[in-house]
Parts: C-alpha cells; sequence; structure tokens
C-alpha cells in the first residue's frame, strides 16, 4: 500500500482537513445567517421572551442525537457525499438520490443565495444600497467564492479556518456584553399578538418557535459532506460533529436571552434585522451598537457563505459518481483538485436565485426539506446496523432510543409545518414554500427512474467495485485483524471508490491513475 493510496479520500481527492477545518466547517456554516435573520421569526412564532429563549435551547437539544448518530455514521463510511453515502449503504438507492436532488432543489443554492443577499443586505445597512445593487453584490460575492474553493482549495480551506476563529470570538463578546443590559420589564411582556401563545396555545407556540430555529441549527453536520477529505476521521468526526452542538447552542441562548431582554418582543418578532436592533438598545454604546452588531453580520455571514461553497458540491459530485445525477458532475478537475463542474453549477442556480424569490421564500422551502431529509437519514440506523460492512469506531449511546430521539423531533416540527394544509387553512394546490417542499419531493421520481436506466453502466460498475472492497474488509474484521490490516482494509474501500472517480470519461476496462497526495496541512 503506497503513502498516495492511503492519503485519498473517498473520491480520489486528498485527505487534506485537520480538526480544527472540520469543527470551523460545522461552527462556520451553522453561525451565518440563521441566527441574524432568524431571531425574529423565532420570536414572532414562539411569541414570548421565555419561548424564544427555550426554543433555542430545545433547538440545540435536539440536534445531540442527531450529531451523534452522525459520528456513528461517519467512523463507519468516511467518504465525501455524508448523506448520500449513509442512504446508499443502508439500500435505499432511491432515498440516497433524494437526498441530493432536494439538496439541489431545496437547500444548498438555497442557501448560498440566503447568505449571500443576507451580507449584501447588511452592507446596505452602511450604504443606502438600492434592491438591485444588493443583488449584483451577492452575486459578486459567489462568484468570488466560488472561485477561492474551486481553484484554491488548500487556500479556502485555511480562510474558512481564519474566519471562523475570528467571527466566534467578537461575536461572543458582543453577546455577553448585551446581557449586562438587558430590561427585565422585557421578559414580562404580553405574548405577540399574532402567535399560537396569544391564544393560550402553549404547546403549539414552542413547536412553531423550535421548528423556526430550524435554519439557524442547520450546518452542523457540514464535515460528513467532505468526510473522505478529512484525515484521521474516526478520530476527528465525532470530537467535531459533537463539540460544534455544544458551541453553537450555548452561543444562539446566550444571543437570544440578550436580544429578547434587550428588546421587546413585539418589536424583536417584526424586525428585519433583530440583532442589530437588539443591540442598539445597550446604553454605553447606544447608536453604535447597530453599526457594530451590522460589520459582526458581515463577518459571519460571510464565512458561513465561504462555508456552503467549500462542502456542498460534493454531495452531488458523488451522486454523480454513483450513477444518480447527470455524469459530468462526477469529474475531479485534475489541475485544481476539485469538483469543478459539480461547484459551478451550484453557484450558478445560487445565482438565479438571488434575483428570482426571497428570503423568507427560500427559508420556509428550506425548513420542510430538512426536516423530512433528518427524519428518514436517522431511520436509516435500524437498516445500517444489520450490514456486514458496519463497523463504526464510535457508537450513540443508547443505540436505538438515540435513534429515535433523533427522528421524533424532526417528525414533531415537519407536522408543525404542515399544520396548515393538514386543518385546510392553506390550499395544497397554491403557491406556497410548503407545496414547493411537497413537489420537489414528487419530481424526484422520473429523474431517478431515468437516471436507473441511462446510468446503469455507473451504477452497476460502482456497486461491483464496493462488493469487492466490502467482502475485503468483512474478510479482515471476523479474522480479528488489527493494526496494518485494518488499515489495508480501510485502504481498499478508499482505492476502490478512488478507482472510479472519472469512470464517466475513461474507456472501458481502464485504469484511473492515482493522483499525488498535495501534502497539504490544511490544520
Amino acid at each position: 500500500m503506497s503513502d498516495t493510496q492511503a492519503a485519498k479520500g473517498g473520491e480520489g481527492m486528498t485527505r487534506h482537513l485537520g480538526l480544527s477545518t472540520a469543527v470551523a466547517l460545522g461552527v462556520g456554516t451553522t453561525i451565518g445567517s440563521g441566527i441574524f435573520t432568524s431571531v425574529g421569526a423565532v420570536a414572532g412564532a414562539a411569541g414570548t421572551p421565555f419561548f424564544t429563549i427555550l426554543a433555542f435551547l430545545i433547538g440545540g437539544l435536539i440536534m445531540i442525537p442527531q450529531n451523534l448518530i452522525y459520528a456513528e455514521y461517519s467512523t463507519a463510511y468516511s467518504e465525501d457525499g455524508g448523506q448520500f453515502v449513509y442512504f446508499r449503504e443502508a439500500g435505499w438507492p432511491f432515498l440516497a438520490m433524494f437526498f441530493i436532488w432536494s439538496c439541489w432543489w431545496g437547500s444548498d443554492p438555497v442557501g448560498i443565495a440566503i447568505m449571500a443577499l443576507t451580507v449584501a443586505n447588511y452592507l446596505a445597512f452602511f450604504t443606502g444600497w438600492s434592491a438591485t445593487v444588493v443583488s449584483i453584490i451577492a452575486c459578486l460575492l459567489i462568484i468570488f467564492f466560488t472561485w477561492l474553493h474551486m481553484c484554491h482549495k488548500h487556500a479556502g480551506a485555511k480562510w474558512q479556518n481564519f474566519i471562523t476563529a475570528f467571527k466566534v470570538v467578537p461575536f461572543l463578546l458582543l453577546v455577553l456584553t448585551g446581557l449586562f443590559f438587558i430590561n427585565g420589564g422585557n421578559f414580562e411582556a404580553a405574548p405577540v399578538a399574532s402567535s399560537a401563545a396569544a391564544s393560550g396555545n402553549i404547546m403549539m407556540a414552542l413547536i412553531a418557535g423550535v421548528a423556526a430555529t430550524t435554519w439557524s441549527y442547520d450546518g452542523m453536520q457540514t464535515c460528513v459532506t467532505m468526510g473522505g477529505e478529512v484525515k484521521n476521521p474516526k478520530k476527528n468526526m465525532p470530537i467535531a460533529l459533537i463539540g460544534t452542538v455544544f458551541v453553537v447552542t450555548l452561543l444562539y441562548v446566550l444571543l437570544s436571552v440578550s436580544a429578547t431582554g434587550l428588546v421587546d418582543i413585539e418589536s424583536l418578532a417584526a424586525s428585519e434585522a433583530p440583532i442589530a436592533m437588539a443591540f442598539s438598545q445597550i446604553p454605553m454604546i447606544g447608536e453604535h451598537a447597530g453599526t457594530v452588531a451590522a460589520i459582526l453580520a458581515v463577518i459571519v455571514v460571510t464565512g458561513s457563505l465561504s462555508s456552503l461553497i467549500m462542502f456542498q458540491a460534493r454531495g452531488e459530485m458523488k451522486a454523480a459518481q454513483e450513477g444518480y445525477w447527470w455524469r459530468s458532475w462526477g469529474k475531479i478537475d485534475p489541475k485544481y483538485d476539485s469538483p469543478v463542474i459539480s461547484m459551478l453549477w451550484q453557484s450558478g442556480f445560487a445565482l438565479v436565485l438571488v434575483w428570482a424569490t426571497t428570503i423568507q421564500d427560500l427559508v420556509a422551502i428550506f425548513t420542510f426539506i430538512c426536516l423530512l431529509r433528518n427524519a428518514l437519514l436517522f431511520c436509516a440506523w435500524f437498516s445500517l446496523r444489520k450490514k456486514e460492512n458496519y463497523h463504526p469506531t464510535f457508537k450513540a449511546p443508547g443505540g436505538p432510543v438515540m435513534a429515535i430521539l433523533a427522528i421524533v423531533p424532526s417528525l414533531i416540527l415537519m407536522y408543525g409545518e404542515l399544520g396548515g394544509i393538514i386543518s385546510g387553512e392553506v390550499p395544497l394546490f397554491s403557491f406556497n414554500p410548503i407545496s414547493a417542499g411537497i413537489l420537489i419531493v414528487i419530481s424526484a421520481v422520473p429523474f431517478f427512474l431515468h437516471w436507473r436506466r441511462v446510468n446503469a453502466d455507473i451504477i452497476e460498475a460502482a456497486e461491483e467495485r464496493r462488493n469487492a472492497a466490502i467482502e475485503g474488509r468483512v474478510a479482515a474484521v471476523a479474522a480479528g485483524a488489527a493494526g496494518e490490516t485494518t488499515v489495508e482494509a480501510d485502504s481498499e474501500v478508499t482505492r476502490a471508490s478512488s478507482d472510479g472517480v472519472n469512470a464517466t470519461d475513461a474507456p472501458e476496462g481502464s485504469d484511473d491513475p492515482s493522483r499525488p497526495d498535495s501534502g497539504g496541512e490544511d490544520e
């Protein structure tokens, strides 16, 4: 076994990301536009300061079982593509394809567009730009970060480490400052008139509030999408995934306490820039606090935009390599060692979305799709644990109990999202975000059948490679192999995946030469 082969991840790209970058991906992606755009939405849905704070706390707590399951998944299958791989290994090819399909239409380019628009809108806080100029700036940001992560991925990883550290420290300092100047009377305010809390429906108010935090907390599992590029994944992935939950939850709960204590709940719920409004109430800083918060928002959300562009295209790339997407998207550029075509398509679609819709509509579609995917993904645990090749080095405590705890909250919150349609208040066949989400689900079926037919050769070849690798690894585990034998078994999985990276381009029977390890140390 050569060093080159050992260093390669699941898709022919080198393992160049250290633990700090894995953490930076999770924290950097999660702490972004979600918290700056959704605090007001959570306040409006929850209805009271206490429920707003509780919604953020519960929203973080329910992520713990999810990330524990992700940590288990990621040590069993350390490949790029993350969730696609987990569904595939569970024996659910349609759901594997559907996951990527829903990412493409409901979250990935959507997320990039939301982040870019949020940065541009906060810059407009200082400049007074028109809506057209804001959209242009958003597009330029997308183009720049696509170029960075597509053509200079090592520099992009170092940038991600820097911007994450740079944004978390001042963010925490600003939150802690706000805690000293909260107005206790704000916590006794009457519920927001439009919320369920105002009518006494406490449970629905809390469910609505927690559901509204979904966008804020999404991104904690970011590193699994680049699992084939993380060094020492069996150690680093669990640390990164579990650590991210606690860091983000602490920051969000503190922020919700500051925001609801500084601004009355009605004003917070109605504000388009709730964080800037909240910190403008700090007496010692006064009117400059809004400016400080806006600057912080630009820094924080820019980091998240960069992170999304860095990792998201790996999902479509993996699906293409397995035959469940357009073939060309699976290619890895030999010069840049990155999925250039997949990144160009994803960022290109985001550029269209910048001009086509509003942040509110994009977030609503995202929330429904995200909850549905989560519920399905954690159901896969019950199938995966029976597979011969499922040998995670980290196991979620409680096993099936933890899996159920990961599934149930998503189902409850999804029911809350569907409440209007279920009750008949919102017509199913009308233009609304939930109907758009349902359409995304239905539309996946014909494309799945199409790719199963036209990409049958790629699908068959990929299955043969995986089966051969699985047989080798199962034999090693059954023999009680350890040390070098286990390393060689893992290398066989890596080598088998890598051999098919550009199967769509190579003539039948040809070998795809191994790419040399860049030697990059992107810690």
